[in-house]
């Protein structure tokens, strides 16, 4: 595995908010955090990135013990639910921010900016800012800003919660595409059955701190272990279940 969580407790103000956490996402993969809010799921991602510390338990990145370590070194990109672009920086300011913290040279920050610009397919709007630009836009400056320093890691934290539906479902196609084609280890929370169904390769289902289970969309689909997940996947199970060819509706009854 990757990244791994082993027997993670983190506790806020008395608030259990995770409980006894255990999971692994392989190198490559794309796995959804997904819960209700509330479930613990941010929290998890928050701790994989180093902004909080677990109370015990150890989290394991590329088979290093990371919780002592600055997250600046841990080798991971973060796009954030609301973009946390800068106003006054262009796109290309925008992306070339993590490059010029890590004082690369003029030639490789320009280099690579073209090279990202070209990977969201916004050759032609470097020199706009973020006001100047739609939200899916946003999205996609937000998403080449964290992989320009080259993460071995890659978090999203409700990438498209500020997007709305329409835009939503063409960014899902666009980011699967986008990192199978970037090949980074990647994982994103959503509280959107839909969402992680369409997009996740594994899917980490949350419940109050918990893991309540964990699985390909078909098998949390098809195949949920407990009442909670059983209740919460239920919409989604439906429309997987409409989609299904009648052999594979057979799985449901």
């Amino acid at each position: 595995m990757y990244v791994q969580m082993e027997h993670i407790n983190k506790t806020f103000d008395g608030f259990r908010a995770s409980n006894d956490v255990s999971f692994g996402v392989e190198k490559g993969q794309l796995a959804a955090l997904l819960g209700p809010s509330g479930s613990g799921k941010t929290t998890i991602l928050r701790m994989i990135a180093g902004l909080d510390k677990p109370d015990s338990g150890d989290i394991m990145i590329n088979d290093m013990r990371v919780n002592d370590l600055p997250g600046s070194k841990r080798g991971i990109g973060f796009v954030f639910q609301n973009y946390a672009l800068f106003r006054y920086m262009t796109v290309a300011d925008n992306i070339a921010f993590g490059l010029e913290v890590q004082k690369r040279s003029k030639k490789a920050i320009r280099s690579r900016v073209e090279e990202l610009l070209e990977l969201i397919s916004m050759q032609d709007l470097g020199k706009r800012y973020p006001h100047q630009l739609s939200g899916g836009q946003r999205q996609r400056v937000a998403f080449a800003r964290a992989l320009a320093p080259n993460p071995q890691l890659l978090l999203l934290d409700e990438p498209f919660a500020a997007i709305d539906a329409k835009v939503r479902r063409e960014l899902r196609t666009w980011l699967k595409e986008m990192i199978s084609r970037v090949g980074i280890t990647s994982l994103f929370v959503t509280h959107d059955q839909e969402e992680a169904m369409e997009v996740a390769d594994t899917i980490i289902v949350t419940n109050q701190g918990r893991i309540e289970q964990i699985g390909t969309p078909d098998a949390i689909c098809l195949h949920p272990e407990t009442a909670f997940v059983a209740d919460f996947i239920d919409s989604a199970r439906y429309e997987a279940f409409v989609a299904l060819d009648l052999s594979k509706k057979a799985q449901f009854l």
